[in-house]
This record gives structure tokens, C-alpha cells and sequence, in this order.
């Protein structure tokens, strides 16, 4: 090989990984593959271990209708498909390695599908070979450069590892992606807000409810990529809540810390920040903590009878705890509920007896706890 193919390769290899990654290059990186190993026409596809079937997973300088015909009718007259079955991955075969050429020229497989597209020969590599299938790299030599000889052999072989670990990578690059991706939509489904922040304070990744939540901007909101609170008292929270991420990922967890504040609108908030396990060395922009805001309000749906039923509480009592969540005030309380304020406190105490609670505050991160954690979607009924 000169130096200018040596040179030519050496650029080959580094597109054949760059199409691992983007999709979008793998037809051009075929053809380059083609015409460094002296083809016309080049296509990797597979084929079961029953010999049922074949798949083309990438094609260059076949037109469908001869696609379509291989699959239909010449895949089982081509010579060269099932011997890579029986032999070693990265072994390159030509036509001549199987039968006489002249033998070859008579078929009707050459006749009728490999002279048709200009070609007169052809080769094939194993690139990926397991129990289930056999994936082959094959490619057309065109009839005015003759047979296929040894530097094509030699070249399609040296190629043959690459063109496997970047396949392999494509999948795994693939497979992670569709995990981000779902993950993302499971997070997205889920009425507590969900914040993702690198060490420095900065957001990675913001589900929906999230999202919502600084748009509507009473309680947090975005400038730039961090986020800044509303007032005072939730300001000062959410920085000490969020020193846990600050150091180097290496210090010992303490007692999780759930705090409750209040937004400008006067509505309940939880806010909690956990760190995420991180190496010493890992980039300081890389997801270092997840801060979980949840909106301290009953779901409409079976949640206060799981409460009563958890805590054995009397409608009254259950009424008066889903005040206190919604309005916070003894004297808004017994306005609300037509009652007196001695009413209320004489709920409020046996409250703290049957949940352990201490203050108001606790009954409101209690009850936050029996919250459905998945965000009401919108039905086509509800649609403006």
C-alpha cells in the first residue's frame, strides 16, 4: 500500500467510526468503502443461520429493482452468501475462491443479476458472524477492472474489524439514546417537578412540570441556564439545600432534608436536592444533583381516603387537613369550613396525635406524600 492509500485509509477509518454516530453518514462512507477496495457497487446484509431470510441493512450503487430480485430470487444462486457460514469472521472470498470463473460466467446468477449492473465479479467479507446470523460486506467488481484480485481481498479484509466495531457502536450509541429518550418521557409524565443540576448550579435537564413550573415563575424561575428564586425565604432554602452538590461528590450523604416554602401566589411548595454519585475527576458540568419541587396540594382522586385510612381519620379531621394544605391559616381555615377556630385547633391537635406531626408544616409535607406523582394529561375533551 503507498502512502497516499495508506493515507486514504487511515481517513476511511476515522469516517467508518464518525458513521456510528450519525446515522447520516453511513451511505456516503459505504461508497468511499466501495471504491477503496476497487468495487462498483457495495451492500452489508445479513442472513439467518436457517437460511430463511436475508435483510439489507445498507446499500450503495444497486438499484431497487436488482435489491429487490436478489432478494426474491438470486440470493440462493449467489455462490459466495453461505460459505462465510462455515468460515472464519474477516475472511474474504472471491469467486474464484469457491469455483472456476468461466464456470461463474455461465450461471444464470451472473447472467441475469451481476452482468445486468456492469459488473463481472464479485467479493464478500464476514463482518459480524454469531449463532442466529451472518452479516457480509459484499461488493461488485465492475467489468473494466476485471477480477477481483488480491489487493481487493486484502483491502476488504483489513476493513472488515472496523466496519464491525462501528456497527456495534452504532447500536450501543442507539440503544443509549432510546433509554435517554424514554426516560425523558417517563419524567415528563410525572406531576413532581424534576430538576437536573451540574455542580456549579447550572440546570441539565428539566421535565415538563419543571418547565411549567418556572414559566409560571411565582416560585422559581430560569435566568440563563440557573435557576433564581422568587423571594427571600425560598431563596436562602434552595441554597442551602443545594451546597450538597457543591463539593466533589465525595462526602458522606446525611439525612435527606425536605423544606417548605411559599411562593409569591401564597401557594405550598416541597422542595428536596439530592447529589448523585459522581467520580472525583468527573467534568463539572456533567449532572451532579436533582432537585425535586412538588406542589403541596390533595390529587383529586383516591388520595384523601388513603390518608384517612392510613392515619384513621374522621371526615372532619380529614377536611381539616386538606384546608390546612390548601389555605394554612386557623382563622382562613374555619372561615372556609363555616366553623370556629376552637373547632379547628381541637381538629388540629388530634391531627398531630394520630400522624406524629409537630407543626402544621409537617402535616403538609405528610400529606404532600400520599400526592399521585402523575401529571393529569390533558384529554381531547378538555381541548380549547
Amino acid at each position: 500500500m503507498t502512502i497516499l492509500q495508506a493515507n486514504r485509509f487511515s481517513s476511511l477509518i476515522g469516517e467508518i467510526y464518525d458513521a456510528a454516530a450519525d446515522p447520516a453518514l453511513r451511505s456516503g462512507v459505504l461508497e468511499q468503502v466501495s471504491n477503496f477496495v476497487g468495487g462498483c457497487a457495495a451492500t452489508i446484509l445479513s442472513r439467518d443461520s436457517a437460511r430463511l431470510s436475508i435483510e439489507i441493512h445498507q446499500h450503495f450503487g444497486t438499484e431497487s429493482r436488482f435489491r429487490q430480485l436478489y432478494r426474491d430470487r438470486y440470493v440462493e444462486q449467489d455462490p459466495l452468501l453461505d460459505r462465510h457460514l462455515d468460515l472464519d469472521a474477516e475472511q474474504t472470498i472471491g469467486v474464484t475462491d469457491v469455483m472456476p470463473h468461466a464456470e461463474f460466467l455461465a450461471t444464470s446468477f451472473y447472467r441475469e443479476w451481476v452482468e445486468p449492473q456492469g459488473a463481472i465479479d464479485l467479493a464478500t467479507v464476514a463482518i459480524e458472524k454469531s449463532d442466529a446470523r451472518t452479516t457480509i460486506l459484499q461488493v461488485l467488481r465492475h467489468r473494466s477492472r476485471g477480477t477481483v484480485d488480491e489487493p481487493m481481498r486484502e483491502r476488504m479484509r483489513l476493513l472488515a474489524p472496523h466496519i464491525q466495531r462501528s456497527r456495534i457502536m452504532g447500536r450501543q450509541i442507539r440503544a443509549r439514546s432510546h433509554t435517554v429518550d424514554d426516560l425523558a418521557d417517563v419524567l415528563d409524565g410525572l406531576s413532581t417537578a424534576i430538576c437536573l443540576l451540574d455542580a456549579d448550579g447550572r440546570v441539565v435537564h428539566a421535565n415538563a412540570a419543571c418547565r411549567e413550573l418556572f414559566v409560571d415563575g411565582s416560585l422559581l424561575s430560569m435566568v440563563g441556564d440557573r435557576i433564581v428564586a422568587r423571594n427571600t425565604q425560598t431563596d436562602k432554602i434552595f441554597r442551602s439545600l443545594f451546597e450538597i452538590a457543591a463539593d466533589d461528590g465525595t462526602h458522606v450523604p446525611g439525612p435527606r432534608r425536605i423544606e417548605l416554602v411559599t411562593s409569591a401566589a401564597g401557594q405550598h411548595y416541597l422542595l428536596c436536592a439530592s447529589p448523585l454519585k459522581r467520580e472525583r475527576l468527573q467534568p463539572r458540568d456533567s449532572t451532579a444533583a436533582v432537585l425535586l419541587v412538588q406542589k403541596a396540594t390533595m390529587a383529586p382522586s383516591l388520595v384523601p381516603d388513603a390518608i384517612a385510612t392510613a392515619f384513621r381519620l374522621t371526615p372532619s379531621e380529614l377536611r381539616v387537613l386538606m384546608a390546612i394544605v390548601e389555605i394554612g391559616g386557623v382563622p382562613d381555615i374555619a372561615a372556609k369550613l363555616g366553623i370556629a377556630e376552637t373547632t379547628v385547633k381541637t381538629h388540629l391537635g388530634r391531627l398531630f396525635e394520630k400522624t406524629g406531626a409537630g407543626r402544621q408544616a409537617d402535616l403538609v409535607k405528610i400529606a404532600a406524600g400520599f400526592s399521585a406523582p402523575f401529571a393529569q394529561r390533558a384529554s381531547s375533551n378538555d381541548a380549547v
